[in-house]
């Protein structure tokens, strides 16, 4: 009887445990255990992060590190599967949706500011762009000062409109600005003449510039309306174990070179479906930021050692 009563003590010790242990998972890793989905939120058009290829299916940097990501939240919940639902976002509708439980993370390229972090919360950084314009070279635009009394065209949701928008006043330029619902309206804006020029992240401005008709017909300004800004993988705010699987995933592909390799990848190759080569090498900053991963908002913290 006593023997019995220990094989029942144990048992009953070892069903509390795996009960604690399933009380233990909290938000996000709870709802995905739950509903054996994980939900990535994507943009259309945000090339080489996010975007969409022949097939309509979103490729680019940003999602193999998501992909990275499911596969470390996979292991962490003991899944033999786990669907990965795919969802439109755009910079207007990006952090609304993951407030809201729409997408659990958003894979693009979205700016990591103080900012935003009020909303929601940054993996570590996986890439450093600065604001910066692109006009046609038959425009002669040499400087920010230059876009005095012109036309000038950012997308709607961004920190770039709001750069443009706050030089526009601090400068007295008298600015035409225009806010554009996407990346690529933005750039037929410049196209077409509608605006002299377009203010968005250095890298995006390239892969448009880059994918246009006449690549040689434009150039990207010297001239920055920011200093060199960290990108990251956004997720919900407030959720500490979640931010620590999503942490340590990317930490461990940006440590071990893996990170380096994804980055030539997108950035030094051919890309599809055009066949488009950003050629970008990753700068001394990243480097940095790759062996020592931080999510930190302040730009003057990414520094080359």
């Amino acid at each position: 009887m006593k023997h019995v009563g220990i094989i029942g003590l144990t048992l009953a010790a070892a069903f509390s445990a795996g009960a604690a242990n399933a009380e233990e998972l909290t938000g996000t890793l709870k709802n995905i255990k739950e509903t054996g989905a994980i939900t990535l939120g994507y943009r259309d058009a945000s090339i080489p992060f996010s975007y969409l290829d022949d097939s309509q299916k979103p490729i680019g940097f940003a999602m193999d590190i998501c992909y990275r990501i499911v596969d470390a939240v996979k292991a962490e919940l003991k899944l033999d599967k786990l669907e990965v639902k795919l969802n439109p976002v755009t910079s207007s509708t990006r952090i609304p949706l993951l407030a809201n439980g729409t997408i659990d993370l958003e894979c693009g390229s979205t700016t990591n500011n103080a900012d935003r972090q009020k909303q929601i919360s940054f993996t570590n950084t996986h890439f450093l762009t600065a604001s910066r314009y692109v006009s046609k070279k038959s425009s002669k635009i040499n400087s920010i000062d230059d876009l005095k009394g012109k036309s000038v065209v950012s997308t709607g949701g961004t920190t770039n409109i709001k750069q443009l928008v706050e030089a526009n006043a601090a400068r007295n330029l008298g600015i035409n600005v225009i806010t554009a619902k996407d990346h690529p309206e933005a750039f037929l804006m410049v196209e077409t003449d509608r605006a002299v020029a377009y203010v968005m992240d250095d890298i995006l401005l390239a892969s448009f510039v880059a994918g246009s008709k006449d690549p040689d017909a434009y150039v990207i300004s010297t001239d920055a309306f920011s200093t060199p800004e960290p990108y990251g993988i956004m997720l919900r705010k407030d959720d500490p174990a979640f931010k620590k699987v999503v942490d340590g995933a990317t930490a461990a592909l940006y440590t071990s070179g893996e990170g380096q390799k994804l980055y030539d990848k997108w950035f030094t190759q051919k890309i599809p479906p055009k066949g488009l080569n950003l050629n970008t090498p990753i700068g001394a900053e990243l480097k940095h930021e790759f062996a020592k991963p931080s999510d930190s908002p302040d730009p003057a913290s990414y520094k080359a050692m």
